[in-house]
């Protein structure tokens, strides 16, 4: 029999996710039994559950005969406060192509914008005086990369191959063609201290809170930048807002925050030295997504281990 499998996604996606899923099954081969309503199949009858926190099921408990919850979403912090389900359930996050790709377009493109310093440009008044000082090139800056998991060593990979020295850190070893892979609390401060261009993308767990407090802020080189495009709750907001406005760092650039949306009072939306944008960096495109989930349950019908899989105790 075809697996059960329930889209528990928003409701406004039903339609798009239904279209994407059907297609990419078709494509790899793969039969199952899709609905796209929870109500519309018994809890206990469900094999794979393709969730999301802000979707209609809330409560796991219920779905007793699962295989396995495949998360539409990257960051499963949300997920994770829920209660799971009974049995031994596979949890997996959410990796696929068009994640990986956007999330490459973001912070290559922001990371080349602060190594140009574009800004000045676009922000210049009229003058007779025509400048024609120069960035130095790719090869003489330093990018440091906290996070070096599927996005992060994706987008470290590809800084390296645009000719920037790249210097990497996360919690275990990591080795990627071109950048210097770091671990340990010492090279994280090293890090930091060498980056002038940092970027944020490790997992928000409770080792990774306020990661970049106001010790480690001070570390950063004089006029570096900033681009977090992972969790808010990695950064200490205050201390940020003090050293942007004390001058020491040129820029951030923030994706993401603690408080989503963003409420209209925050200094962030003002501020000279901060670009916000709204949480669009890896953003879960349906069409890529499907094919990812459709993989996920392929893999299991082969007899295959899931990728991704979540660790509890680690929280990602």
């Amino acid at each position: 029999m075809a697996p059960v499998t329930v889209f528990a996604g928003r409701v406004g996606q039903r339609e798009v996710y239904q279209k994407h899923l059907t297609e990419a099954a078709a494509v790899a081969g793969v039969e199952i039994d899709l609905r796209m309503d929870p109500a519309d199949a018994d809890p206990a009858s469900v094999d794979f559950l393709i969730y999301a926190p802000d979707g209609p099921v809330q409560d796991l408990a219920p779905y007793t005969g699962l295989t396995a919850v495949l998360s539409l979403w990257a960051g499963i912090e949300k997920l994770l406060t829920i209660d799971p389900p009974p049995g031994d359930v596979s949890l997996t996050r959410m990796v696929d192509e068009g994640m990986t790709l956007g999330m490459i377009d973001y912070v290559v493109g922001h990371v080349l914008r602060h190594h140009l310093d574009i800004d000045r440009y676009i922000d210049a008044s009229p003058t007779d005086r025509w400048e024609t000082d120069f960035s130095p090139l790719a090869r003489e800056r330093t990018v440091g990369m906290l996070g070096l998991g599927a996005l992060g060593g994706a987008c470290a990979e590809r800084l390296a191959l645009n000719g920037f020295r790249v210097i990497g850190w996360s919690g275990s070893q990591k080795e990627i063609p071109g950048v210097e892979c770091r671990c340990g609390e010492a090279a994280l401060d090293e890090t930091i201290a060498e980056a002038e261009i940092l970027v944020l993308l490790l997992p928000w767990t409770d080792d990774t809170y306020h990661i970049l407090n106001a010790r480690r802020i001070a570390l950063m080189p004089l006029d570096a930048c900033l681009i977090n495009a992972a969790r808010g709750q990695l950064i200490d907001h205050q201390a940020l807002h003090e050293a942007l406005n004390a001058g020491l760092l040129r820029h951030a650039t923030m994706d993401v925050f603690e408080v989503e949306p963003l409420p209209p009072d925050e200094t962030y939306w003002i501020h000279p030295r901060v670009t916000v944008t709204p949480h669009i960096a890896r953003a879960t495109r349906p069409e890529t997504a499907s094919q990812s989930l459709v993989a996920q349950i392929a893999r299991h019908q082969r007899g295959e281990s899931f990728l991704y899989v979540v660790d509890r105790a680690r929280g990602y």
